[in-house]
């Protein structure tokens, strides 16, 4: 206690003077620090701008959105790096032994790895989920087995809401696979059976025309890109032969596209008399 006391009271009365003799170049210091922020800020905000790999597939506010957040990220942590080593330098000219403040922030920085270590692991998870552009506010993806729309994104965690409302929050370094359901276009995949009798030329000749007919209806046209169509007999099933029908649509339409061409699909099929089985059993009832 008596040595902190000495300590203050011996830099209490050598501040005044140290201030007179040093304050210049303290002055020029803090002012440098200035200085050299303003230009890293402004050379992160252009390398970013330049460099990152532009992907307007989610609008350009989606996509100025993440260059904000990660030039965000670069200029904090370079303030912070550039003003600590500049008040290491004005504490050594102030005659402050700066060796025991390095040593105690490595054993600081040794303790927070330890305790956190999974924070850390976020964080950084987080920054290249961003980098990337894995997947952003509003698209629907699968995390760690929990589907839904993408809330918020930040460096620690994504917030998602599920079909039933539920809200998930998912720390970003527990996030091992992505799955981003409505990035670029996506995709309808309908597979549907018909019966063992049906011609499977006019169940050909009908779904392209239901799919071809959706396309260009000026209510769904702007929604699809591809038109459903036959793509092959994908299994022979115990009750029904089962075809595979794919398209593509625009990012986030394909629930809604899917469900209109089935309602479609199914009047067209009841016009042309094809059959769309249900499992069956033959009971034989001995004599």
């Amino acid at each position: 206690m008596e040595n902190i006391t000495a300590f203050f009271t011996t830099y209490s009365e050598e501040l005044p003077r140290l201030i007179i003799t040093k304050g210049v170049f303290i002055l020029a210091i803090v002012i440098g620090i200035v200085i050299i922020n303003r230009i890293l800020s402004y050379s992160i905000s252009r390398a970013v701008r330049r460099f990152i790999k532009q992907d307007t597939t989610g609008g350009i506010q989606a996509e100025e959105k993440r260059e904000d957040t990660l030039i965000s990220v670069f200029s904090k942590t370079s303030r912070v790096l550039v003003w600590v080593l500049g008040g290491l330098i004005i504490l050594s000219e102030l005659g402050v032994n700066i060796a025991p403040l390095l040593a105690a922030a490595g054993v600081a920085g040794i303790a927070f790895g330890f305790g956190g270590q999974y924070l850390i692991r976020d964080i950084i998870t987080g920054l290249f989920i961003i980098f990337e552009n894995q997947y952003r506010v509003g698209d629907v993806v699968a995390l760690g087995g929990v589907s839904g729309v993408v809330e918020s994104i930040n460096l620690r965690l994504t917030v998602l809401r599920d079909l039933d409302g539920n809200v998930h929050h998912i720390p970003n370094g527990e996030v091992s696979i992505a799955s981003n359901m409505t990035k670029g276009y996506s995709r309808i995949h309908v597979d549907i059976g018909v019966g063992y009798g049906s011609d499977i030329e006019k169940v050909t000749k009908t779904v392209n025309q239901v799919g071809s007919a959706m396309a260009t209806d000026p209510e769904w046209k702007g929604k699809i890109i591809k038109a459903p169509a036959f793509l092959r007999v994908n299994e022979f099933a115990d009750s029904a032969v089962i075809v595979k029908i794919l398209g593509e649509t625009e990012p986030g339409e394909q629930w809604a596209v899917a469900g209109e061409f089935r309602k479609r699909l199914k009047y067209a099929f009841d016009q042309a008399g094809i059959e769309i089985p249900f499992p069956q059993r033959v009971v034989h009832t001995a004599n």
